[in-house]
């Protein structure tokens, strides 16, 4: 979608008096939040056709970026640098407490606890029970939970349901039902780069069993998750950016869409806004003019809460190569139906009546079903295997991913004995899969606090203590090589691409960051140079927001312990 000062065509009907979520300037609303949006590996095969996108020129990449969604933008962390290894275990921990005695962590609360995966001996640990804030470290738990409960070979299910079978002319009566089940996997990261591939797929099927013209009309069921759309927990400020995507069970291109700023052709004209890939039902207010050469960029976003408008204000600058966001979409469900019935209406199938949703339910009411009355399916599309969903989680951060996950669970696996499945919603129901989870893995849950899956939420609350005990379970794990397989990789994938080059911990280090305002954790395994597996988990919290605790204290330490020469 391109706007050029004013107000893009709109199909539905804005809600321009929705609660305003605050209007945030792009160059700062990103700096104080998660890692930024970037393709894991390995990623599925490409196809053919590839939406071409603008090539912006990177903003500033913050010491505190956002986790999620838009091509790698982030800038080098400089590498710790270690003179030499440590030989001793009285030496590694001598240097260990040398980096924490930085002033600049004075106002911090640093927990760490390193652990041997072979002999369960304690390296070093300092406020290992303290709860802290893990930020995304909170993955590592949803993500064990849904190995375990679900196994590596889950898929998710997207289904067609029709009232009835197309009539030998080919037409339908009644109306066709896409029923969604949290598939995250119909979106460009899975196909490519190409926005469209999982909607022209779905369509494809839909076309290629009969059906030519539908008396009735297109309905995204999104009642499979039950619920809020936002997780619990989340800062407002969050919600109109990609990394605060709605969670619903027809999910497309994350829920989000990536956002292009570039100058006009003068001094004064208005800037070109694009939208990849284009929104129907999204209006754009392009209030951005084109500023002198060599001025400062000074760009602000506005969409109110769960509204269909976009407003961007500010400058800039005539030689800038252009911006980049991504942007969280309203009514995720309802943009899946209108683009599939884009896809159908080029397939030549037709349809009389309106596309619409049934939006999820606050809670469950009555028996779960898991698909309409009266239906038979005429179509239907799997994911990947959740081994291959579970990286794409991991590695690039992504929050929506990990609540999609956390929901199936609630949905999925049976309730404990004694709970309740009619008043909990599926966010609720997920997260005492995980708690279970947790004590049969041997994991001290007393005062922990989960709230969210992903970890976006300022509430939850964890031990480093605690991540050890799960990361040593799932070292042992029956899956423990596809668990350790999808977390980031030390210098080469995901949040971790371009950390700690150039040290021993390179092509090593196999662990989840975490960043929130304030807030920092790495967690996961690595090999030291003689050999031994190490469990570790670090977390900061509370230092000042000027501070790059990453370059300051978590990846000298993991160097240190990626350098140690000797035995636990």
């Amino acid at each position: 979608m391109t706007s050029c000062n004013h107000t893009s065509k709109l199909v539905s009907l804005v809600l321009l008096t929705a609660l305003a979520v605050g209007s945030v300037p792009l160059a700062t609303a990103q700096q104080s939040q998660r890692d930024r949006r970037v393709v894991a590996q390995p990623t599925p095969t490409p196809t053919a056709t590839r939406t071409p996108v603008p090539s912006p020129s990177p903003s500033p990449t913050p010491n505190a970026a956002p986790n999620g969604v838009l091509a790698p933008r982030s800038t080098l962390t400089p590498s710790p640098r270690i003179a030499t290894t440590t030989r001793t275990l009285e030496e590694l921990r001598a240097r260990i407490a040398e980096v924490l005695q930085k002033p600049e962590l004075a106002p911090a609360i640093v927990a760490i606890k390193v652990t041997s995966l072979e002999t369960g001996k304690v390296l070093f640990e300092e406020n290992g029970s303290k709860l802290l804030r893990p930020a995304s470290n909170m993955k590592l738990y949803t993500v064990a939970a849904a190995l375990d409960r679900l196994s590596p070979d889950y898929r998710f299910v997207t289904s067609v349901y029709a009232a009835a079978r197309p009539d030998p002319a080919g037409i339908m009566h009644g109306d066709l039902t896409i029923y969604g089940r949290g598939d995250p996997s119909i979106a460009a990261r899975f196909n490519g780069g190409d926005y469209f591939k999982g909607i022209n797929d779905l369509a494809a099927q839909i076309a290629s069993s009969g059906v030519k013209r539908v008396e009735g009309d297109l309905v995204g069921d999104e009642t499979y998750f039950t619920g809020p759309r936002y997780g619990s927990g989340w800062d407002w400020e969050d919600l109109q950016w990609w990394y605060g995507a709605e969670v619903s069970a027809l999910t497309v291109n994350d829920n989000a869409l990536d956002l292009f700023v570039k100058p006009g052709s003068a001094v004064g004209l208005p800037a070109v806004i694009t939208t990849g890939p284009p929104d129907p039902l999204l209006a754009i207010v392009n209030r951005v003019v084109t500023a002198a050469k060599g001025s400062k960029r000074e760009l602000t976003l506005h969409r109110g809460l769960g509204a269909d408008v976009l407003e961007i204000y500010g400058s800039i600058p005539l030689d800038d190569r252009g911006y980049a966001a991504g942007v969280g979409i309203s009514h995720p469900g309802l943009l899946f139906v209108y683009l599939l019935r884009s896809s159908l209406a080029q397939r030549g199938v037709i349809f009389t009546g309106k596309s619409r949703t049934v939006p999820a339910p606050a809670y469950v009411n009555g028996p779960v079903t898991s698909r309409p009355a009266g239906s038979f399916e005429i179509a239907s599309m799997q994911s990947p295997p959740l081994s291959l969903i579970a990286a794409q989680t991991l590695k690039p951060s992504q929050n929506l991913y990990t609540e999609l996950i956390l929901r199936t669970l609630g949905r999925v696996v049976p309730p404990s004995p004694g709970s309740s499945e009619t008043t909990r919603t599926s966010e609720e129901a997920g997260l005492e899969v995980v708690k279970t989870f947790l004590r049969e893995a041997g994991v001290i849950t007393r005062g922990l606090a989960l709230t969210d899956g992903s970890g976006l939420s300022r509430n939850d609350m964890i031990t480093a203590e605690a991540s050890i005990q799960l990361l040593t379970y799932m070292g042992r794990h029956r899956y423990a090589g596809v668990f350790r397989e999808a977390l980031p990789i030390a210098g080469v994938d995901g949040t971790l691409r371009n950390r700690m080059k150039g040290t021993p911990a390179e092509n090593n280090v196999r662990a989840k960051t975490g960043s929130l305002s304030s807030a920092a954790s790495l967690a996961g395994y690595l090999t030291t140079v003689s050999g031994e597996n190490l469990v570790f988990s670090i977390m900061v919290n509370n230092y000042p927001v000027d501070t790059d605790v990453r370059s300051l204290c978590i990846d000298p330490i993991t160097v240190l312990l990626a350098s140690f020469s000797g035995r636990s």
